[in-house]
């Protein structure tokens, strides 16, 4: 049997209750969220959003920007999402994040939450980003950190998670992946660890100038 390497059908079955756990288990971190990317993006900015999922992001930001461009490589998490009643300046599409299909120098701002951890080829990912963005464009990526959590019950639990079809490739600890963020062509501008199912870093970062 091939190995799902991008768990893409594990994503696909979860769809349908992939709201229901955020509920469950990260209610008051994404509220965080909704707060904080609200807070930093300005009225007259497009976005992109990378692994919107069921565009929960999308739809509670949609007030504090010009127009977002709601992306996943699900097309059931994207399907699920084109069900809600979004804003009209959203609008969801199917898109790998590996090989976009915007132009260069489209968006003011990407948004990639929660995903960076559980990509096979975070590096790739972020040469893309860097490719869509203006100049001086925004990255927003909060994503889960599993780096220093040694306890019984989180290998367990990650563990369970690998058995349903579940992978994470990248096990940073803070501090790590805000350097793996300033490596890859960015500049973090601020992070911190909100409180969720496990530790969220969330972190913001402009994209570095090139040499001429």
């Amino acid at each position: 049997m091939k190995k799902d390497k991008n768990n893409k059908n594990f994503w696909n079955r979860y769809a349908k209750i992939y709201d229901i756990e955020i509920d469950r288990f990260n209610r008051s971190a994404y509220e965080e969220m909704y707060r904080l990317i609200s807070g930093t993006l300005k009225k007259e900015m497009k976005v992109l959003e990378i692994a919107t999922g069921t565009g929960l992001i999308a739809v509670n930001i949609a007030d504090s920007v010009q127009s977002i461009e709601a992306t996943d490589f699900s097309p059931q998490m994207i399907g699920t999402a084109m069900k809600k009643r979004a804003p009209g300046n959203v609008h969801f599409s199917v898109e790998d994040a590996t090989a976009l299909s915007f132009l260069d120098q489209t968006f003011d701002a990407v948004i990639i939450s929660n995903a960076l951890h559980i990509m096979p080829d975070p590096g790739v990912v972020l040469n893309n980003i860097r490719r869509v963005l203006k100049p001086n464009g925004l990255l927003i990526a909060p994503t889960f950190s599993h780096g220093h959590l040694k306890d019984s019950t989180w290998k367990l639990n990650a563990f369970l998670l690998k058995m349903i079809g579940f992978e994470t490739y990248s096990k940073w600890k803070p501090e790590e992946y805000v350097d793996f963020i300033n490596q890859s062509g960015f500049s973090v501008q601020t992070w911190k660890v909100l409180k969720a199912a496990f530790p969220l870093v969330y972190l913001e970062a402009k994209l570095q100038e090139q040499p001429c």
